[in-house]
């Protein structure tokens, strides 16, 4: 289990979380070593690199990050785009 994020990033990339994050998870497309489907457009959290501690869900402005077991229906897509984007 790891903490996604989903489609309230996209366009906005804030980074607020960046630096709440005590393992540096959480990563820009540039920076991730696989596929990124939206691209640029948002960030990505590492599933094997999350200790699901948390500190990065209420530092996301749009709400953009959910425990994966929490994603909402619509967004559930997102959880295989985390993972796409840090599989090697």
């Amino acid at each position: 289990m790891a903490f996604v994020i989903t489609e309230p990033c996209v366009g906005v990339k804030d980074k607020a979380c960046f630096g709440v994050c005590p393992v540096d998870a959480i990563q820009e497309a540039a920076d991730c070593p696989g596929e990124t489907p939206r691209g640029d457009a948002m960030l990505y959290i590492d599933p094997d690199e999350c200790i699901c501690c948390g500190a990065c869900e209420p530092a996301c402005p749009v709400d953009a990050i959910f425990d994966e077991d929490m994603v909402p229906d619509q967004w559930l897509s997102y959880i295989e785009l985390n993972a796409q984007a840090f599989a090697v």
